[in-house]
């Protein structure tokens, strides 16, 4: 994921962050405040900042501005 801000988010933000937008329903007022919550360490805003690029990114490779990687087929050895 790219990065435009000062705060780093570690693995496991990530992955909280990445549960809670799962459990939580984008509809609720409390939305922002639940994810910021279920991340740990970082604001509304920082989160706000986060989603914002998650979204962009999402958007670069539904619209092929990402290469995708040459995966190894691991069942017979050769490249996908």
């Amino acid at each position: 994921m790219s990065s435009n801000t000062n705060s780093e988010w570690t693995e496991k933000q990530n992955k909280h962050f990445e549960d809670a937008l799962a459990t939580y329903n984008k509809d609720s007022p409390d939305w922002w405040q639940n994810l910021a919550r279920a991340v740990g360490g970082k604001t509304v805003e920082e989160v706000k900042r986060h989603y914002r690029n998650l979204l962009r990114d999402i958007d670069q490779i539904e619209n092929g501005k990402v290469p995708v990687p040459n995966y190894r087929d691991t069942t017979n050895g050769r490249r996908t």
